[in-house]
């Protein structure tokens, strides 16, 4: 069923509203990262670039050193490859191989018909008066009409830079932002992952987030607290995305949407 919803999904927007998340590819530098960042139907396959002209805000940061950009290197049909060396001689001495990268993409504008905004519901579980704004405006006979903005990021741990134990998650310059609870070492299978919501830097309460792996198709949904927080045992090792979307109505434009996708994409490691 989820299939069948995403691929009517994909024929009715842009590549672009669908999840986006970071691949790490295989590099021979200590601290050096190359990622694809591309878009996907599900979590890991990634389908379509996001394309390099999208980066808005971006950059990678060794535990809690100074961040550094992104480097595009090339887009391809699929992702659009990025190279990082956010560790430097003075980060190196903190023993730890914890590094963080992001990316806030631009907005972009779409408009779909009504019965896919039933199948876009039934993604990403938005709460009831939204649902419940959008039986009205059906009722003038208003199109669906959204801007969206994607927030991407992702907790790499590199083990041939130490072992030291690592600081805690800092928040991402990023309008929506899932930050992990504790210090940034590899989650084990088995373990709870306990992490905290920030739009604009403030907690968001009753956001719903669904936890994804790389090796089942099969998806739990989690609801925020009033901290914006929430917590999830990790059955098995491998990746993993967390991933959401907050959708609004605009405060400035008449019967327009707002949303904005996070994901956060993170490996856990066996116990």
């Amino acid at each position: 069923m989820r299939a069948g919803l995403l691929l009517l999904f994909a024929l009715a927007l842009p590549s672009h509203a669908h999840d986006s998340w970071f691949e790490v590819l295989p590099t021979t530098r200590a601290g050096e990262l190359t990622l694809a960042l591309g878009t996907g139907n599900r979590f890991p396959k990634l389908e379509s670039t996001v394309g390099a002209g999208a980066l808005d805000k971006h950059g990678c940061r060794h535990g809690t050193a100074a961040p550094v950009p992104l480097r595009v290197q090339r887009d391809t049909p699929v992702a659009v490859l990025l190279n990082a060396r956010p560790v430097n001689a003075a980060s190196r001495k903190a023993g730890h191989g914890a590094i963080t990268c992001w990316a806030q993409l631009v907005a972009f504008d779409v408009g779909i018909d009504a019965a896919t905004v039933e199948l876009y519901f039934k993604e990403i579980k938005p709460p009831p008066a939204v649902r419940e704004a959008w039986r009205e405006m059906r009722s003038r006979g208003v199109r669906w009409q959204e801007r969206y903005t994607k927030h991407v990021r992702l907790e790499r741990y590199d083990h041939r830079l130490g072992e030291a134990e690592p600081p805690a998650a800092l928040p991402a310059p990023m309008g929506l932002d899932i930050v992990l609870d504790g210090p940034l070492r590899p989650p084990r299978a088995g373990s709870l992952l306990a992490f905290q919501v920030l739009r604009d830097g403030q907690p968001l309460p009753d956001f719903a987030v669904e936890l994804q792996s790389a090796l089942t198709p099969i998806g739990q949904w989690l609801t925020t607290d009033a901290q914006g927080r929430a917590s999830v045992r990790l059955p098995l090792a491998g990746g993993y995305l967390l991933r959401g979307v907050d959708l609004r109505l605009s405060a400035s434009v008449a019967d327009t949407w707002e949303s904005r996708f996070v994901m956060l994409g993170f490996e856990a490691v066996k116990p």
